[in-house]
């Protein structure tokens, strides 16, 4: 009897050459789904058009990886991080991202730089506009630009998972009024000394960005915490 491919966790949308884990962690990625959101594997299966069995091998992965806690008798539903864990995983990500931009930096082309600069270019063009998604995009474009350059891939794969798991508490941040512009300029001295082949520069410059990162989560936290603070994700 020919295997059904919906019975996989290698099948997703038809034609999308992702993975059920894929897309379900894409939307945890992206806010779509929420901290604490119960995931019925009914609703995953007709949503991504994958078979019961696929989802649950899918929730199984994504549990391994920390985007997703299965509670006995009670289904999955997508892990909320807490303030003192945002804050550890920023620590690891200054030591990583820092290793990914100094890799960037030896390893840059011309072409590479010119991509990093356009980022810069229309990134402060998204801060003079008040266009603070659009600015936290962009954000999340440059990282990844980076982390490509490097040509780090366990780097890159360590990173992809820490981001997604703190993606609730990331979004807050961009949000967060003033942010935008206190990170613009540390994000273009990354892009400037990245693109002066500058390692030492690179790696010390990405380190001070999350250090500030860091330094600010529990103010954002607070202000959320007291019923303030921007819309979040739903």
């Amino acid at each position: 009897m020919p295997t059904n491919r919906a019975d996989t966790a290698e099948q997703s949308q038809p034609g999308s050459g992702r993975t059920v884990a894929d897309a379900i962690r894409e939307a945890i990625s992206t806010g779509e789904f929420a901290p604490n959101q119960r995931l019925v594997e009914a609703d995953l299966s007709d949503q991504f058009g994958a078979s019961r069995a696929s989802v649950r091998i899918a929730l199984i992965e994504l549990s391994s990886e920390g985007l997703v806690e299965r509670i006995q008798n009670r289904g999955a539903r997508v892990r909320a991080v807490s303030l003192e864990e945002a804050i550890a995983i920023t620590e690891v990500r200054m030591v990583v991202e820092g290793l990914c931009a100094a890799k960037a930096a030896e390893r840059a082309t011309v072409e590479d730089c010119s991509l990093l600069r356009e980022i810069g270019v229309r990134m402060q063009t998204a801060v003079w506009a008040g266009d603070l998604l659009g600015y936290s995009e962009l954000n999340n474009r440059l990282h990844s630009a980076i982390r490509t350059i490097s040509g780090q891939r366990t780097a890159e794969m360590v990173l992809n998972r820490l981001r997604s798991q703190n993606v609730r508490h990331r979004f807050r941040l961009a949000m967060h009024p003033g942010r935008a512009s206190i990170s613009l300029p540390q994000h273009l001295a990354i892009i400037d000394a990245i693109c002066n082949h500058n390692i030492e520069a690179a790696e010390k410059a990405i380190r001070l960005h999350l250090g500030s990162v860091i330094e600010a989560l529990p103010e954002v936290e607070g202000i959320r915490s007291r019923g303030f603070g921007a819309a979040e994700l739903r």
